[in-house]
């Protein structure tokens, strides 16, 4: 129950990594609002949750800057007052033509970076005033390993690994800068996990035989709940002194 009496707004609730760390928040102690563009899934993680009554669902655009500013209001409305953000809200640009360079066409790279760089800007943007006027607070944003590293043929996206290297750009400068005002920014950078966005690996027998050697702690896809474990984590007291990390969970993928 580490984060007994705080408050936090999680993106990205409504499935896989998000809704892990709703949950995950929840069963802590603390009253969560959930933002996602999925109104179905939202309602799904409110029927899960142990105390229903500390989790509130909004529908969001997080690439639209006047819904994330009204969204937020909304939230503070039922809050009153904010401790943590989890940005968590994102996907895979493939579907916009997202790929390699020379193959990714203008819209993929806009979108790609819209929904996965832009939308933690607007949501920080929106945020961090509440989280200074309550003297400090904890911000951790979701990046990936392929925002670390390059990533192969079986991985290349590269608008994508743009945007996740965009994030850990935009914590560790943030980081720096609010410091002296205690709010803490940190950064989880998953590799595979398995939630609906990451199908495309599940099904894919290349990759499931490449996880010895990408993820070789255990061979396999990771759980939602390993990554709810970090950001629990770095939400509570016991990281009171950190700021500006890049936390890989990841099975081992980046240790080589």
């Amino acid at each position: 129950m580490r984060l007994t009496g705080k408050t936090a707004i999680v993106t990205g609730a409504a499935s896989g990594i998000g809704r892990a760390v709703a949950l995950r928040f929840l069963a802590e102690g603390a009253r969560v609002v959930g933002f996602d563009l999925n109104g179905v899934g939202l309602n799904e993680t409110h029927a899960l949750s142990n105390s229903a009554e500390a989790f509130v669902p909004v529908i969001c655009d997080l690439t639209d800057p006047s819904q994330v500013e009204q969204s937020v209001s909304d939230a503070m409305d039922h809050l009153h007052r904010l401790d943590i953000v989890f940005n968590g809200a994102g996907a895979s640009g493939r579907r916009w033509g997202d790929g390699p360079v020379d193959a990714c066409t203008i819209e993929g790279w806009q979108r790609t970076l819209d929904v996965n760089l832009t939308s933690i800007f607007l949501m920080c943007r929106a945020t961090v005033p509440h989280l200074l006027a309550a003297g400090g607070g904890s911000i951790i944003n979701l990046s990936s390993v392929l925002g670390m590293v390059g990533g192969d043929a079986d991985f290349a996206t590269h608008a994508y690994a743009a945007a996740k290297a965009g994030i850990i750009g935009l914590s560790r400068a943030m980081a720096v800068y609010y410091a002296p005002r205690r709010v803490r920014v940190n950064v989880i950078a998953p590799g595979l996990i398995a939630t609906p966005m990451s199908r495309r690996a599940q099904e894919s027998e290349r990759i499931q035989q490449r996880l010895a050697h990408l993820q070789p702690l255990t061979g396999a896809m990771g759980a939602p709940e390993d990554v709810a474990a970090a950001a629990a984590y770095l939400a509570s007291d016991d990281a009171a002194f950190v700021t500006g990390v890049v936390l890989p969970i990841d099975g081992g993928w980046t240790a080589w």
